[in-house]
């Protein structure tokens, strides 16, 4: 059977499903028989020597690849037999008839409740080492099987109804063939993720969860967007063939990494790496690119057990910045809310989340954090080209109070002695329409900005971008998106200001001649879409691109605005 979606990320797989949904327990207050209290006990050590087992096999699956993460299963282990803990879980049992998994929940609870109300930073973070642990322990006691994707025992093609950024963050890339979730578009982060790990994806299939069993093959096929379930021989065969076709058109492409991004006449435009980490793989894209236009800095977020200390991130930063030497590292402050959540983080619960307590303006609200990681930026600039970034600004407001707040962190480093670099650049993504259009007043007050089109295009045409009921109505190829960046390019000119592209559009080649005629002159994208960029820049000259950009901006749908650069671009693309 043949199901379509959104193919987000191209590429041919053909495997075996694997179903992944976050266990989420439900444990209810249960009582037990006092006969029964020595054999529930017995349950409950039992329990913890199998949690043990499961940690300890993880920890020897990351000691040689990633020692950091297997650091965290190894404190896992400690908290598990933690005596005060363990005590309590027994005692529970024994004198108050409690069932094992409440007796579990009521301790973990207790401890998690105590440590969230430290005054140490550090002592709260381990909050997310007991919840993370306490479903461990319930899941277990379920005998529900673990679903882990950052450790999967074969290539499979992973169906989920989302995969949220905490789970794309671990993922297992050299395992995962293909991705396919219920819903999610083109700019959802499974998406940016499938396109910067070259994981063919397709998302938004509705109800595919149901329609598919663990284990079954199947075909992705995420050029065309289908998804084909009990496919016959002829059928793996022929897409077998495709699959190898792809892959060999992918190839030949990858040849374009090692150029000069230099237009047919002779205009340079720069091409930066947008990343997540400072993992090898993710740093391999430094001897193809100009620098980092977007270091996504929650990813090291989700990534910890807890809220990084401003030494951890220090240590991540300044790798990257040694990387890219004098080549700009673009951190982005902390962008969590959205679809973006920290299992050490209480938010609070928004109807609109997207338009809520995000970003920038959760910063602002915990002042701590966002100092602690200032510091930690202005430390690695002494190490390289380091600028700083703010997102989800509305205001000149926004800018004034972020300046006000870095400069408070400017004067406690200097104070404590602490080797910073004071130069580094501040700037400002635009992802609001609201600085958008004062733009000439905001280019006064900082030094650079970024486009972020995901979030520009959402706000601008009032669409839930993960929403699959609206996503026609998300479209990228608005005209209004195209005046709109004409206009604030424009006005960070006329200030002798950078201003470049971060967002999806940058990666797209359709969008990116585009954004090049509008004036745009650094594009910055995930490691998949360089080649594919430089090929289009080679083959370009300003007087086209300036040409499609006046064009484009007179149309008045996106389709016609698609239709219009995808024919004038079709031997480039």
């Amino acid at each position: 059977m043949e199901y379509k979606g959104n193919p987000v990320s191209h590429g041919i797989a053909i495997g075996e499903v694997y179903r992944y949904a976050p266990f989420v327990p439900e444990i209810e207050e249960k009582t037990i028989l006092p006969e029964a209290k020595e054999i529930a006990v017995e349950q409950y050590l039992n329990l913890r020597e199998k949690a043990k087992a499961e940690l300890t096999a993880i920890q020897e699956k990351l000691k040689t690849n990633d020692p950091d993460k297997a650091k965290i299963f190894a404190a896992h282990v400690e908290i598990l037999f933690d005596t005060a803990m363990n005590g309590e879980i027994q005692d529970y049992i024994s004198y108050d008839n409690m069932s094992p998994e409440w007796a579990i929940k009521k301790t973990y609870d207790k401890y998690i409740r105590l440590l969230s109300k430290s005054k140490d930073a550090q002592i709260r973070e381990r909050t997310a080492d007991l919840k993370d642990l306490r479903i461990r322990l319930h899941r277990i006691w379920l005998g529900v099987p673990k679903k882990n994707l950052s450790i999967l025992e074969k290539p499979v093609v992973v169906a989920a109804h989302d995969l949220l950024p905490s789970d794309t963050a671990t993922l297992d890339r050299t395992k995962v063939l293909a991705i396919i979730t219920e819903i999610g578009g083109s700019t959802s982060h499974s998406a940016i993720i499938a396109r910067s790990y070259e994981i063919p994806a397709i998302l938004g299939i509705p109800d595919i969860m149901n329609q598919l069993k663990d284990g079954e093959t199947v075909i992705v096929d995420a050029v065309e967007g289908s998804l084909f379930t009990q496919p016959d021989e002829a059928q793996q065969n022929l897409y077998a063939e495709k699959r190898k076709d792809h892959l060999a058109y992918s190839a030949e492409l990858k040849k374009y990494l090692h150029v000069q991004p230099v237009t047919k006449d002779g205009t340079r435009i720069e091409v930066h790496l947008n990343i997540g980490s400072v993992t090898p793989e993710e740093l391999a894209g430094s001897q193809y690119t100009d620098g980092v236009g977007l270091f996504r800095t929650e990813f090291m977020y989700m990534l910890s057990a807890g809220l990084p200390s401003e030494d951890e991130q220090f240590k991540q930063y300044r790798k990257a910045a040694l990387e890219f030497g004098e080549r700009p590292l673009i951190l982005r402050t902390l962008d969590i809310g959205g679809d973006k959540q920290l299992e050490s983080m209480e938010l609070p619960r928004e109807d609109n989340p997207f338009l809520g307590l995000r970003a920038l303006r959760l910063c602002f609200e915990r002042l701590s954090v966002f100092k602690t990681q200032l510091r930690a930026a202005f430390r690695a600039g002494c190490y390289g080209n380091v600028w700083i970034m703010l997102p989800m600004v509305g205001s000149m407001d926004d800018i004034r109070t972020a300046k006000q707040i870095i400069g408070e962190v400017k004067e406690e480093l200097e104070k404590e002695g602490v080797q910073y670099n004071p130069d580094v650049k501040i700037g400002i993504m635009i992802e609001i329409p609201a600085i958008a259009l004062i733009a000439d007043m905001a280019a006064k007050e900082v030094d650079f900005a970024s486009l972020g089109t995901n979030d520009l295009c959402q706000y601008l045409t009032a669409v839930d971008r993960l929403n699959p009921h609206v996503s026609q109505y998300y479209q990228t190829y608005h005209p209004s998106m195209f005046r709109l960046i004409g206009q604030t390019a424009a006005a960070f000119h006329a200030a002798g200001k950078p201003i470049g592209v971060c967002g999806e559009m940058g990666g797209d080649p359709l969008t990116a001649a585009v954004l090049i005629g509008l004036g745009i002159r650094k594009l910055s994208m995930g490691i998949a879409s360089v080649a594919g960029i430089k090929k289009l820049i080679t083959g370009l000259t300003i007087p086209k691109a300036e040409e499609l950009a006046e064009k484009v901006v007179t149309l008045s749908t996106a389709d016609e605005v698609e239709a219009y650069v995808k024919r004038e671009l079709e031997s480039l693309v």
